[in-house]
Protein backbone atom coordinates (compact mmCIF):
# COMPACT_ATOMS: atom_id res chain seq x y z
CA UNK A 1 0.00 0.00 0.00
CA UNK A 2 3.06 2.20 -0.05
CA UNK A 3 3.87 5.00 2.31
CA UNK A 4 2.96 8.66 2.47
CA UNK A 5 3.02 11.65 4.75
CA UNK A 6 -0.44 12.32 6.13
CA UNK A 7 -1.52 15.91 5.72
CA UNK A 8 -4.91 16.68 7.24
CA UNK A 9 -7.20 18.34 4.74
CA UNK A 10 -10.33 20.06 5.84
CA UNK A 11 -11.07 21.73 2.52
CA UNK A 12 -13.44 19.46 0.64
CA UNK A 13 -13.25 16.87 3.41
CA UNK A 14 -14.86 18.46 6.42
CA UNK A 15 -16.58 21.82 6.31
CA UNK A 16 -18.48 23.90 8.84
CA UNK A 17 -22.25 23.57 8.84
CA UNK A 18 -22.44 27.36 9.16
CA UNK A 19 -19.61 28.19 6.77
CA UNK A 20 -20.83 31.74 6.39
CA UNK A 21 -19.65 32.52 9.91
CA UNK A 22 -23.02 33.73 11.20
CA UNK A 23 -23.17 31.38 14.17
CA UNK A 24 -25.74 28.73 14.97
CA UNK A 25 -29.35 29.05 13.82
CA UNK A 26 -31.53 31.01 16.16
CA UNK A 27 -29.02 33.73 16.84
CA UNK A 28 -26.54 31.82 19.04
CA UNK A 29 -23.04 33.14 18.49
CA UNK A 30 -19.59 32.26 19.73
CA UNK A 31 -20.09 28.49 19.49
CA UNK A 32 -17.48 26.49 17.54
CA UNK A 33 -18.97 25.45 14.20
CA UNK A 34 -19.84 21.81 13.70
CA UNK A 35 -18.04 20.20 10.78
CA UNK A 36 -19.73 18.12 8.10
CA UNK A 37 -17.81 15.01 7.08
CA UNK A 38 -18.74 12.97 4.02
CA UNK A 39 -18.18 9.22 3.91
CA UNK A 40 -15.86 9.61 0.90
CA UNK A 41 -13.74 12.20 2.69
CA UNK A 42 -13.60 10.04 5.80
CA UNK A 43 -12.34 6.99 3.89
CA UNK A 44 -9.79 9.06 1.97
CA UNK A 45 -8.58 10.75 5.15
CA UNK A 46 -8.48 7.39 6.93
CA UNK A 47 -6.42 5.99 4.07
CA UNK A 48 -3.80 8.72 4.31
CA UNK A 49 -3.76 8.35 8.09
CA UNK A 50 -3.18 4.60 7.70
CA UNK A 51 -0.28 5.19 5.31
CA UNK A 52 1.34 7.51 7.82
CA UNK A 53 0.72 5.40 10.96
CA UNK A 54 0.08 1.80 9.91
CA UNK A 55 -3.28 1.86 11.70
CA UNK A 56 -6.35 4.02 12.23
CA UNK A 57 -6.64 5.59 15.67
CA UNK A 58 -10.08 7.12 15.93
CA UNK A 59 -9.05 9.93 18.29
CA UNK A 60 -6.06 10.80 16.15
CA UNK A 61 -8.09 10.69 12.94
CA UNK A 62 -10.81 12.89 14.43
CA UNK A 63 -8.19 15.49 15.33
CA UNK A 64 -6.60 15.25 11.89
CA UNK A 65 -9.95 15.79 10.17
CA UNK A 66 -11.00 18.50 12.65
CA UNK A 67 -14.20 16.73 13.64
CA UNK A 68 -15.54 15.38 16.90
CA UNK A 69 -15.44 11.71 17.88
CA UNK A 70 -19.24 11.70 17.70
CA UNK A 71 -19.16 12.91 14.09
CA UNK A 72 -16.44 10.42 13.19
CA UNK A 73 -18.36 7.45 14.61
CA UNK A 74 -21.64 8.63 13.12
CA UNK A 75 -20.13 8.54 9.63
CA UNK A 76 -17.83 5.52 10.15
CA UNK A 77 -20.20 3.30 12.12
CA UNK A 78 -17.33 1.54 13.91
CA UNK A 79 -13.57 1.30 13.80
CA UNK A 80 -13.76 -2.19 12.26
CA UNK A 81 -15.99 -0.95 9.47
CA UNK A 82 -13.81 2.08 8.82
CA UNK A 83 -10.68 -0.07 8.67
CA UNK A 84 -12.41 -2.34 6.18
CA UNK A 85 -13.31 0.65 4.00
CA UNK A 86 -9.77 2.03 4.29
CA UNK A 87 -8.09 -1.28 3.46
CA UNK A 88 -10.34 -1.74 0.44
CA UNK A 89 -9.67 1.86 -0.71
CA UNK A 90 -5.92 1.35 -0.45
CA UNK A 91 -5.97 -2.18 -1.87
CA UNK A 92 -8.12 -1.14 -4.81
CA UNK A 93 -5.65 1.62 -5.66
CA UNK A 94 -2.87 -0.98 -5.82
CA UNK A 95 -5.10 -3.29 -7.84
CA UNK A 96 -5.74 -0.51 -10.35
CA UNK A 97 -1.99 0.01 -10.77
CA UNK A 98 -1.49 -3.74 -11.20
CA UNK A 99 -4.18 -3.91 -13.88
CA UNK A 100 -2.55 -1.08 -15.81
CA UNK A 101 0.84 -2.78 -15.62
CA UNK A 102 -0.43 -5.97 -17.28
CA UNK A 103 1.10 -6.89 -20.64
CA UNK A 104 -0.02 -10.49 -21.18
CA UNK A 105 -3.43 -11.79 -22.23
CA UNK A 106 -5.33 -14.91 -21.28
CA UNK A 107 -4.82 -16.78 -18.05
CA UNK A 108 -1.22 -15.56 -17.99
CA UNK A 109 -2.50 -11.99 -17.95
CA UNK A 110 -4.85 -12.72 -15.05
CA UNK A 111 -1.98 -14.17 -13.04
CA UNK A 112 0.27 -11.25 -14.03
CA UNK A 113 -2.16 -8.78 -12.44
CA UNK A 114 -2.07 -10.83 -9.24
CA UNK A 115 1.73 -10.96 -9.32
CA UNK A 116 1.99 -7.16 -9.55
CA UNK A 117 -0.55 -6.69 -6.76
CA UNK A 118 1.01 -9.21 -4.38
CA UNK A 119 4.46 -7.74 -4.96
CA UNK A 120 3.33 -4.22 -4.09
CA UNK A 121 1.29 -5.25 -1.07
CA UNK A 122 4.01 -7.47 0.38
CA UNK A 123 6.39 -4.48 0.30
CA UNK A 124 3.96 -2.14 2.06
CA UNK A 125 5.50 -1.06 5.39
CA UNK A 126 2.23 0.42 6.78
CA UNK A 127 0.35 -2.77 6.02
CA UNK A 128 3.05 -4.90 7.62
CA UNK A 129 2.91 -2.75 10.75
CA UNK A 130 -0.85 -3.16 10.94
CA UNK A 131 -0.69 -6.95 10.61
CA UNK A 132 2.06 -7.21 13.21
CA UNK A 133 0.30 -4.95 15.73
CA UNK A 134 -3.30 -6.19 15.30
CA UNK A 135 -3.24 -9.64 13.66
CA UNK A 136 -6.61 -10.81 15.01
CA UNK A 137 -8.37 -7.65 13.88
CA UNK A 138 -6.65 -7.85 10.49
CA UNK A 139 -7.74 -11.47 10.03
CA UNK A 140 -11.35 -10.63 10.97
CA UNK A 141 -11.55 -7.72 8.55
CA UNK A 142 -9.63 -9.26 5.66
CA UNK A 143 -10.52 -12.93 5.63
CA UNK A 144 -14.06 -13.45 6.86
CA UNK A 145 -16.63 -13.94 4.13
CA UNK A 146 -19.07 -11.38 5.63
CA UNK A 147 -16.25 -8.81 5.59
CA UNK A 148 -16.63 -6.17 2.91
CA UNK A 149 -12.93 -6.39 1.93
CA UNK A 150 -13.15 -10.03 0.88
CA UNK A 151 -16.44 -9.58 -0.98
CA UNK A 152 -15.15 -6.57 -2.89
CA UNK A 153 -11.95 -8.32 -3.93
CA UNK A 154 -13.99 -11.27 -5.22
CA UNK A 155 -16.10 -8.88 -7.30
CA UNK A 156 -12.94 -7.15 -8.53
CA UNK A 157 -11.49 -10.52 -9.55
CA UNK A 158 -14.58 -11.30 -11.60
CA UNK A 159 -14.08 -7.94 -13.35
CA UNK A 160 -10.44 -8.84 -14.03
CA UNK A 161 -11.51 -12.17 -15.54
CA UNK A 162 -13.86 -10.35 -17.90
CA UNK A 163 -11.35 -7.62 -18.69
CA UNK A 164 -8.39 -9.90 -19.43
CA UNK A 165 -10.04 -13.00 -20.86
CA UNK A 166 -12.70 -11.35 -22.99
CA UNK A 167 -14.39 -13.97 -25.19
CA UNK A 168 -12.22 -16.67 -23.60
CA UNK A 169 -14.20 -16.20 -20.38
CA UNK A 170 -16.50 -18.95 -21.68
CA UNK A 171 -13.58 -21.39 -21.58
CA UNK A 172 -13.23 -21.14 -17.80
CA UNK A 173 -13.96 -24.44 -16.04
CA UNK A 174 -16.73 -22.95 -13.93
CA UNK A 175 -18.80 -19.87 -13.14
CA UNK A 176 -16.61 -16.73 -12.90
CA UNK A 177 -18.02 -15.81 -9.47
CA UNK A 178 -17.24 -19.23 -7.96
CA UNK A 179 -13.77 -19.31 -9.50
CA UNK A 180 -13.08 -15.77 -8.29
CA UNK A 181 -13.93 -16.80 -4.72
CA UNK A 182 -11.46 -19.72 -4.88
CA UNK A 183 -8.88 -17.59 -6.68
CA UNK A 184 -8.91 -14.94 -3.93
CA UNK A 185 -8.68 -17.61 -1.22
CA UNK A 186 -5.52 -19.00 -2.85
CA UNK A 187 -4.00 -15.52 -3.06
CA UNK A 188 -4.88 -14.85 0.59
CA UNK A 189 -3.38 -18.12 1.77
CA UNK A 190 -0.09 -17.36 0.01
CA UNK A 191 0.16 -13.65 0.79
CA UNK A 192 -1.04 -13.48 4.36
CA UNK A 193 0.73 -16.62 5.51
CA UNK A 194 3.93 -14.74 4.78
CA UNK A 195 2.77 -11.44 6.25
CA UNK A 196 1.23 -12.90 9.42
CA UNK A 197 3.65 -15.73 10.22
CA UNK A 198 6.86 -14.60 8.56
CA UNK A 199 7.05 -17.69 6.36
CA UNK A 200 8.53 -16.82 2.96
CA UNK A 201 5.88 -16.48 0.31
CA UNK A 202 6.01 -19.21 -2.32
CA UNK A 203 4.63 -17.17 -5.19
CA UNK A 204 5.62 -19.77 -7.80
CA UNK A 205 3.53 -22.43 -6.07
CA UNK A 206 0.63 -20.02 -5.66
CA UNK A 207 0.76 -19.10 -9.34
CA UNK A 208 0.78 -22.78 -10.29
CA UNK A 209 -2.36 -23.29 -8.20
CA UNK A 210 -4.03 -20.25 -9.77
CA UNK A 211 -3.27 -21.41 -13.31
CA UNK A 212 -4.56 -24.89 -12.50
CA UNK A 213 -7.76 -23.43 -11.11
CA UNK A 214 -8.44 -21.48 -14.31
CA UNK A 215 -7.41 -24.14 -16.81
CA UNK A 216 -8.48 -27.45 -15.26
CA UNK A 217 -11.12 -29.49 -17.05
CA UNK A 218 -14.32 -29.79 -15.00
CA UNK A 219 -15.51 -33.34 -14.29
CA UNK A 220 -18.07 -34.75 -16.70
Amino acid sequence: MGSATFRPRTSGAARPDNAGGHGAPGGSRGLPPRRVLSHEALVRGGGYYFLAHGTVDMDGLARALAVSRATLYRVAGSRDRLLGEVLWWLGNRLLTVARRARRADGVGGVVEVTRHYVGELSRSAPFRRFLAAEPELAARILFTTPGLVHRRFVRAQVAIFREVLGPDLRALPGEPESLAYLYIRIVESALYAELLTGRPIDLALAEQALRSLLTSTPPA
